[in-house]
């Protein structure tokens, strides 16, 4: 998801910083995306996009710390997994004019598919409050389109499994084909 999505922003002329696990090599990449440190990350970027798994290392990461480093004008866009943002640190982020604004689809534990936003949730008041709050369900998965594509890779992977011929994964090392 991450790299197309950054595929069709550098061709919108849009500049991509990424940050990557600890032993991601900074700098510049030959796809045009430059790797920075997290901190930088917050502090440069207009746009905090979360593509991460939901972990031990990113639970949390995007917390009342984060948002103090980020710039004022920023939004952070969370499409990931609901509890990578701290949702009440969100809330305070944005009744203090930290950020600029959020976009949410994602709120608690959980992934297919995620759980809906808890009634009794910070985040229903700040949607009424600002009008730079937008929060939707996380269904992009369910378009007829999207649910086409997951039966087409599964009927080929078991024809291509039938016929003896390597599918996505390699069996020998168990490292994604690519």
């Amino acid at each position: 998801i991450a790299q197309n999505i950054t595929a069709k922003a550098l061709a919108l002329g849009i500049k991509v910083i990424a940050s990557g696990r600890p032993s991601t090599p900074l700098g510049m990449q030959d796809n045009g995306v430059e790797v920075v440190c997290f901190d930088d990350l917050l502090a440069r970027s207009d746009f905090v996009c979360t593509m991460v798994p939901l972990n031990e290392q990113t639970k949390g990461l995007v917390n009342e710390e984060a948002f103090e480093k980020m710039k004022p004008t920023a939004f952070i866009i969370n499409t990931a997994r609901g509890p990578i943002v701290d949702q009440d640190a969100l809330v305070d982020a944005l009744r203090q004019k930290k950020i600029a604004g959020a976009a949410l689809d994602v709120f608690g534990e959980g992934s297919a598919p995620p759980p809906p936003l808890p009634d009794d949730s910070l985040l229903y008041d700040v949607f009424s409050e600002f009008d730079n709050v937008i929060l939707t369900p996380h269904i992009g998965w369910q378009r007829v389109e999207a649910r086409q594509r997951v039966v087409d890779m599964c009927a080929d992977n078991i024809a291509r499994f039938a016929r003896g011929e390597p599918m996505n994964i390699n069996m020998e090392t168990g490292l994604p084909i690519r």
